[in-house]
């Protein structure tokens, strides 16, 4: 190691402890001058690992791991003019989703010295991309995860590149340039609802569509018709109801469709909690699921557990998808790679049933 073997600088080190034994905390002025090096050196060895040589790196980290030297994560944050903190915007009246993504994201930034901060934002607000900008400037943060709908605002975007703030957007299709795009292929589970439906051996299908402007509302929709369509089936008009991917709206929906003549035979909601919704309608006009009507939902959160008789729905990788974000969005430097793709899958569960058993 340059001038002093391995044990040479063990034995520095052992001294350094010695001498210090409840004393003090090691400092970078301690590392430098144990390893005999600047404290440019040991600041580059931390920051920047690949900028040094590798035999002075061994040095210096041999010395650190020895005094138990811990770097000043502010001081760290100063030297790249940033924190170590990582930001979520979201605008989502589905507070499951929001707090299974930050769940994701925290698991995500485990190990890493990150920590999260998040930005609640009302796209509807003539505002809202200043505040965000002011946030991430305010918090000097070393990146942000867009989740749905404020990923799918391209003044958004724009903002990200003008300010030179690494970002990954989810969304339910691609709307950037890869390395910034995690994709949950929501038409995807669309398709898998039609044909389970289908396969069940309804025709009359019903569908209850997420808050408009939401992409993965659009997306879940047209994956659904182009399942039927595959059975040469289509989407009557007169069977879409305007959801807000609440609870609420999906009872008012549920009341809506159930008052149809013929009433349908299945319905899908573009997410679990309108669904539960479309439930609670039902059973206050003494309908039975799925006897009278067969339920479908997406996302496959917790209500679709709680709820009776248990919810099919579409698993959405929610956890995976904030995980994969964030340690996408934290390699970024590193790489130039498309960000990763989430695939949904069905879940079969009591809510439906065979259209033999509706009549």
């Amino acid at each position: 190691m340059d001038n002093l073997n391995k044990n040479e600088l063990l034995a520095l080190a052992n001294d350094w402890l010695t001498e210090n034994e409840g004393k003090k905390k090691s400092t970078i002025n301690d590392v430098a001058k144990l390893a005999n090096v600047s404290k440019k050196t040991v600041s580059r060895v931390i920051n920047q690992p690949n900028t040094v040589k590798v035999t002075t790196r061994t040095r210096v980290e041999t010395i650190i791991n020895k005094i138990k030297f811990q770097p000043d994560m502010q001081a760290r944050g100063l030297a790249f003019r940033h924190s170590f903190l990582v930001g979520m915007i979201y605008d989502n009246p589905n507070a499951q989703y929001t707090l299974n993504m930050q769940q994701g994201i925290l698991d995500g930034l485990k190990g890493s010295g990150y920590e999260l901060v998040v930005h609640p934002c009302d796209r509807n607000q003539q505002d809202f991309v200043e505040e965000a900008k002011q946030f991430i400037e305010r918090q000097k943060l070393r990146g942000v995860i867009l989740t749905p709908s404020a990923s799918e605002d391209e003044r958004m975007a724009k903002m990200l590149k003008e300010i030179d703030c690494d970002y990954v957007r989810v969304a339910s299709v691609s709307l950037d340039d890869p390395k910034h795009m995690l994709v949950s292929n929501d038409m995807q589970g669309g398709v898998l609802v039609a044909k389970h439906l289908c396969s069940l051996g309804h025709q009359r299908i019903a569908f209850v569509t997420g808050k408009k402007g939401f992409r993965s509302s659009e997306e879940r929709q047209k994956g659904f018709e182009v399942g039927l369509a595959e059975h040469n089936l289509s989407l009557n008009p007169r069977y879409i109801a305007q959801g807000q991917y609440t609870f609420e709206s999906g009872i008012a929906a549920g009341h809506q469709l159930i008052s149809l003549n013929p009433i349908p035979t299945a319905i899908f909601a573009a997410n679990d909690e309108m669904a539960a919704g479309v439930m609670q309608a039902m059973r206050v006009k003494g309908m039975s699921v799925p006897n009278d009507i067969s339920i479908v939902g997406f996302d496959d959160f917790q209500i679709a557990l709680n709820v009776w008789p248990r919810l099919t729905t579409v698993h959405s990788p929610t956890l995976d998808i904030g995980r994969l974000a964030a340690q996408h969005l934290l390699g970024m430097n590193n790489s130039h790679a498309p960000g990763p793709e989430s695939t949904p899958w069905l879940v079969e569960r009591e809510s439906t049933t065979h259209l033999a058993a509706n009549n």
